[in-house]
């Protein structure tokens, strides 16, 4: 395979842009014969004139404009990856993708990732539902920049991956107004028979609502599971049942599903992780989302 020398790719771009080798070998502070030479060099790799003279001036070529806008591609992704790698912004949208864990409440991670839309920068957030461990798998390939999950990764996983509390809080248990009055004097053993739903699977809020049921001989009628957080208070909504979200959204909850409270319990502890692959956060867009969570979110 034939590769092209980037130096002089460089230098004809600097002269096509400069509008000319002399004003190029200034920018550059190379010598006339050493800059014409190089664009010589790369005349002879790619088999065609890039300049032709008109009068005493010298003009781009058909090969040498279609050379030039490639050439101004390239080193303009070369600027942005070097931006990058500072955390430097660039000319573009700072781009962020975010996976979260599907079990966690979409209003809880409405809360966590508002503050990526409310920095300085011009922000363009990617956000991706779904399986944490499927979600870790894509970080790990660098297709995400933070997963948020409601359990940390484990080190079975063989994964280079860091863990960082966002913020803890208690439980709240919601019903719709007629079912959350019927049950919430003698709370939590009022829960005893009634119709509760419950998150699907081996999530970290239903490992420990069955935990603590076992704990106090709390014995539930469990009347449905859900993978999805929104379709599981949409049902509650209606009356078919008894859920729990986390205490530092519970005002959310309340407003955005017009259900109440039956009880709450800080023995039940909510978390909530940010996993990435670095071991210190540096990316501006979960800085923010780091800082609101600790200072306002879980602090509320």
């Amino acid at each position: 395979m034939d590769w092209i020398n980037y130096h002089h790719l460089l230098y004809f771009w600097t002269a096509a842009r400069e509008g000319g080798i002399t004003k190029a070998c200034r920018k550059l502070h190379l010598t006339q014969p050493t800059v014409s030479g190089q664009i010589m060099a790369l005349e002879k790799a790619v088999k065609a004139k890039l300049f032709e003279r008109s009068g005493r001036t010298l003009t781009l070529t058909d090969t040498g404009r279609m050379v030039y806008r490639y050439a101004d591609e390239i080193f303009a992704l070369g600027r942005e990856l070097q931006d990058a790698l500072h955390d430097r912004p660039s000319g573009q949208p700072l781009r962020f993708a975010v996976g979260v864990a599907d079990a966690l409440p979409k209003v809880l991670l409405h809360r966590l990732l508002a503050p990526a839309l409310s920095i300085e920068a011009d922000v363009r957030v990617t956000c991706v539902d779904g399986n944490p461990e499927a979600l870790l798998a894509q970080l790990a390939l660098h297709e995400l920049d933070l997963v948020i999950s409601d359990y940390p990764a484990s080190p079975r996983l063989g994964l280079k991956a860091f863990n960082h509390l966002l913020g803890e809080c208690g439980v709240t248990f919601f019903a719709s107004k007629e079912l959350a009055r019927h049950h919430r004097r003698g709370f939590p053993g009022s829960l005893t028979g009634a119709p509760m739903l419950l998150p699907l699977g081996n999530t970290a809020l239903r490992r420990s609502l069955e935990q603590w049921f076992d704990d106090r001989g709390i014995r539930p009628r469990i009347c449905g599971e859900f993978a999805d957080s929104a379709l599981l208070k949409s049902f509650a909504a209606q009356g078919d049942g008894i859920f729990a979200a986390p205490t530092a959204v519970e005002e959310d909850v309340r407003r955005m599903y017009g259900v109440s409270v039956v009880g709450r319990d800080e023995s039940l502890r909510e978390r909530v992780y940010a996993i990435s692959i670095e071991k210190r956060l540096k990316h501006p867009v979960v800085l923010a989302i780091s800082q609101a969570a600790k200072r306002k979110l879980f602090r509320e």
